[in-house]
């Protein structure tokens, strides 16, 4: 059973490209115009082992909000398709994740049900001139778009640079982990109900 899926999405804003596998290596080619955002997203492929393609064009002449924003709907659209009945998988996830002084625990339920839980302060409202704001905007539309419960939270740290980047590596690490087969019940839906359609 090969989980692919392409998404094509265009707007007035903007116009985004979405390719994943779910069984892959977490290569990736990244391209959004936003140079935080893509450093963010390589890792998120790297420690997911999603193999990613997500090209971006927006109107970032107004600010980066419409292609992070954008890039999220669709890469969450994208997972969804290629997860299809959502069979097989762990479906749950949750680790701790250390970078440097910042800790950050994330916990996924890849369940058909949007949900975000947020608990993440930055230490400053920019890094470089990425709004931090944004990081946020990109997991509320990852999780919505995806169908799955997700909560982040950020125990400590003093960097806005680390908390960011333990963010999408934690979110990574469970998603690697939830996503994964479970060669116990490879055919069966994890779930009592027999469906995760939400």
């Amino acid at each position: 059973m090969l989980r692919q899926a392409t998404i094509a999405r265009k707007t007035n804003e903007t116009e985004i490209a979405v390719t994943v596998n779910l069984d892959g290596e977490g290569k990736r080619r990244i391209a959004t115009g936003v140079g935080f955002f893509d450093h963010m997203l390589d890792q998120l492929s790297r420690h997911s082992l999603v193999d990613m393609v997500i090209e971006a064009k927006g109107d970032l002449h107004i600010d980066d909000h419409h292609t992070v924003e954008d890039v999220g709907i669709a890469l969450g659209q994208a997972l969804s398709k290629a997860l299809g009945e959502r069979r097989g998988i762990v479906r749950y996830a949750s680790l701790d994740l250390p970078m440097d002084e910042t800790l950050t625990r994330a916990a996924i339920d890849v369940s058909g049900r949007p949900f975000l839980v947020w608990n993440v302060k930055f230490s400053a409202p920019n890094i470089g001139t990425f709004d931090t704001e944004l990081v946020r905007e990109f997991f509320q539309a990852l999780a919505q778009h995806a169908g799955v419960t997700m909560h982040v939270t950020n125990l400590y740290g003093a960097n806005s640079h680390h908390i960011a980047e333990s963010v999408f590596k934690g979110v990574a690490r469970v998603l690697r982990a939830a996503l994964d087969i479970d060669p116990r019940q490879a055919d069966a839906v994890p779930s009592t109900k027999g469906t995760l359609a939400g």
